[in-house]
């Protein structure tokens, strides 16, 4: 499988525009010295998923789309793939493990998206999506080990370098590192440098870049959407690539981080959306200008006022 380029960026953002969101670049000031704020909390289905599914789903053959499709997620995936999905008509089967967020998972039922919920950890979900291929032949729409998700989601970055320049870095909440390398991908001419942020106890593509490729890893982390259980193929080959740097935050700066986007940018992010910003905050200066992807805006307001009341 080649991996994708700048090229492959170019022409998804011909695919999907006009259908997803070119979403704002905001002042982040507010935060620090040289701080812009990529919004894809704004993205249809709140979160930057719904670019890399509508690059995927316009790709798909009569065939493949009489076959319907299938995904698995924590929950951001599952939404934008439903959205999508409801968008083109198609039948759509998502798989989902039972510590997802319950708001995530009515959401994409919302979209009229069918769900089956999973026991066990996100492993066991993506297992599970496997026996499901194989008995009904459905089409996987990969949440960020697919080329043409990857080159999709790296439309974000395409966004960015065209909207600004002068950048030092762009940092990335990271998951399963669809987003990351796409985003690599995209900006791979212009020398900026490309920082994953991970949780610390979820650190998947950082344990692939140190081990030589990609580990099954066991994630721990209240910021759910960075719980991928390995980063993916294309993900670990792209950032190797492109010399990504992975870095790690703590769960509570994440939620930090959260309470100070919601407080001085007023805009209402999930809690893995904000890892990037606690990079950004934990070392001041230290990423010059800087564009941070706050990539989604799907919590439960629960969870979020939960986190909002804490010290």
């Amino acid at each position: 499988m080649s991996l994708p380029t700048s090229d492959d960026v170019e022409r998804a953002a011909a695919t999907i525009r006009g259908v997803v969101r070119a979403t704002p670049l905001l002042d982040g000031s507010a935060l620090g010295a040289g701080i812009l704020i990529k919004a894809e909390l704004l993205q249809h289905a709140g979160s930057f998923k719904a670019r890399g599914v509508t690059n995927r789903l316009a790709a798909l053959t009569p065939d493949e789309r009489g076959r319907g499709v299938i995904g698995v997620s924590a929950g951001n995936h599952a939404m934008a793939l439903a959205w999508g999905s409801a968008r083109e008509g198609l039948d759509c089967l998502l798989v989902m493990f039972r510590g997802a967020s319950p708001y995530k998972l009515a959401r994409t039922r919302e979209f009229g998206a069918t769900v089956e919920v999973v026991d066990g950890d996100p492993r066991a979900a993506f297992d599970r999506m496997g026996e499901i291929v194989a008995e009904s032949g459905r089409v996987v729409i990969h949440p960020f080990d697919d080329p043409l998700v990857v080159a999709g989601q790296g439309t974000v970055g395409l966004e960015i370098v065209e909207a600004v320049s002068g950048l030092d870095t762009i940092v990335v909440p990271t998951g399963g590192g669809g987003l990351v390398s796409g985003i690599a991908a995209a900006v791979a001419s212009t020398g900026v440098e490309i920082v994953a942020v991970e949780p610390e106890l979820s650190a998947a593509l950082g344990e692939a870049l140190a081990a030589g490729g990609p580990v099954p890893v066991t994630p721990v982390t209240r910021a759910g959407g960075l719980d991928a259980p390995y980063a993916g193929t294309l993900a670990y080959a792209l950032c190797k690539e492109h010399r990504v740097r992975a870095v790690t935050v703590t769960d509570d700066a994440i939620e930090a981080a959260m309470r100070r986007v919601y407080a001085d940018l007023k805009l209402a992010c999930e809690p893995a959306a904000a890892a990037g910003i606690a990079a950004v905050l934990a070392d001041p200066g230290a990423y010059g200008r800087t564009a941070v992807v706050v990539s989604g805006g799907n919590v439960a307001a629960k969870t979020a006022s939960a986190i909002l009341a804490s010290p």
